[in-house]
């Protein structure tokens, strides 16, 4: 018998029923295998999950190797680290070495290479990156600086420059619009100042024989006298009333809300009772409303009329300039003699129930109005009607 039939004889395959049957024996020994491997896998799971703990059979070296012959001992790579190292002794070039011993740390401006066995160390200026703000950004004027030093209103701090009394640093300093930005040594008559920053607001009903100023060299009474006990910051007044005139005056140390209420671009309105000599005439009321020509130019009142059609020595004008005595440059230009000057309206602010020679202090919501300008107390465009404007006097007469 052939060496070929022999084989076939011995290796001779299953046909027809028995290779059927042999096919079923191999799928279920195959689901047999997989239902075992999944129970052992839950059951790894869920020990884990109890913390139960297992020993595993790990498998030889030669078991390993049988299962990949390609395997050279090691479970994975040689870490970066000992790659770079044997590279470096290896004398091979690298442009830029980190350290893999540690955390890698930038540092600023080194740069370390290596050619052959020697290593050089090349340091590089590289500046650090700064966010700058604009040169100007916290500076402002001297005198806003004076200003909200608590020392006078912005205007009036322009005109304490001027005259060579604020030193910077110990140099005289005679430019109202020199900036500054708080870190130097400003000085007001060789006293330094300080910015304000607890802000304090105060309406008063200045009376008679008071004078609208921080301080008097005759010794007269000021309006800072009828303050005592107010408070501990610096105050001053805002504009200016004159001696024999009465009425509505605000305190504070915001300089920057007294320029904005005393600065004529603002145009911010202010009512007077005006007390007369005599009967003005109904030409004269006209000719105040239609504008007359003074000294200093011409002048026009927003509105004017009689308080009381009673006594039509009694007169209410309501005006937006801030000329010096303006109100009764206007009356004595027209033959009248003043007896009586009550301001009863400042910016929408009234003396109403705050008694002569008292004050209050402005509520959060009056000088939050104040310092939005808001358009109630600006001067309007249009005339108003003296009729209407007549019962408002009244309405803040004392």
């Amino acid at each position: 018998m052939s060496r070929k039939a022999f084989d076939k004889f011995i290796n001779k395959e299953p046909k027809g029923a028995a290779k059927r049957e042999m096919f079923k024996v191999e799928k279920r020994r195959a689901k047999a295998d997989a239902r075992a491997a999944g129970e052992e896998l839950r059951r790894k799971k869920k020990e884990k999950k109890l913390g139960i703990a297992t020993q595993e059979t790990r498998p030889t070296k030669q078991e390993r190797k049988n299962k990949n012959p390609q395997h050279t001992g090691h479970s994975k790579q040689e870490p970066k680290f000992k790659v770079a190292r044997k590279k470096r002794e290896e004398g091979q070039t690298e442009k830029t070495v980190k350290s893999f011993d540690k955390p890698f740390k930038k540092q600023e401006g080194k740069i370390e290479i290596t050619t052959g066995n020697k290593a050089a160390t090349t340091t590089k200026k590289t500046q650090p990156i700064v966010l700058k703000k604009a040169a100007d950004a916290q500076q402002m004027p001297l005198n806003k600086f004076v200003a909200h030093a608590g020392v006078s209103g912005r205007r009036e701090a322009a005109e304490i420059i001027k005259q060579g009394l604020v030193t910077v640093n110990g140099e005289k300093i005679v430019e109202p619009s020199f900036r500054v930005d708080g870190t130097e040594n400003v000085q007001v008559k060789g006293k330094r100042i300080f910015p304000q920053h607890n802000l304090v607001y105060f309406l008063v009903n200045k009376p008679k024989d008071y004078i609208t100023t921080s301080k008097d060299p005759e010794g007269r009474k000021t309006v800072l006298d009828l303050m005592k006990g107010a408070t501990t910051e610096r105050i001053y007044p805002v504009g200016r009333l004159d001696r024999n005139t009465t009425g509505v005056l605000i305190m504070t140390n915001d300089g920057e809300l007294a320029q904005k209420l005393t600065h004529p671009s603002f145009e911010i309105k202010k009512i007077y009772e005006v007390k007369l000599d005599k009967v003005v005439t109904k030409k004269d009321i006209e000719a105040i409303a239609n504008g007359i020509t003074l000294d200093d130019g011409f002048i026009q009142a927003d509105s004017v009329a009689y308080v009381d059609n009673k006594d039509k020595s009694l007169i209410g004008i309501e005006i937006h300039s801030g000329r010096n005595r303006i109100v009764r440059r206007i009356f004595e230009h027209l033959g009248y003699d003043v007896r009586g000057l009550d301001r009863v309206m400042f910016a929408n602010l009234t003396k109403k129930n705050v008694d002569r020679g008292k004050y209050r202090p402005l509520t959060e919501k009056e000088v939050r109005l104040l310092k939005f300008m808001n358009q109630s107390f600006v001067k309007k465009g249009t005339a108003k009607n003296a009729s209407t404007n007549a019962a408002k006097y009244t309405e803040f007469e004392d």
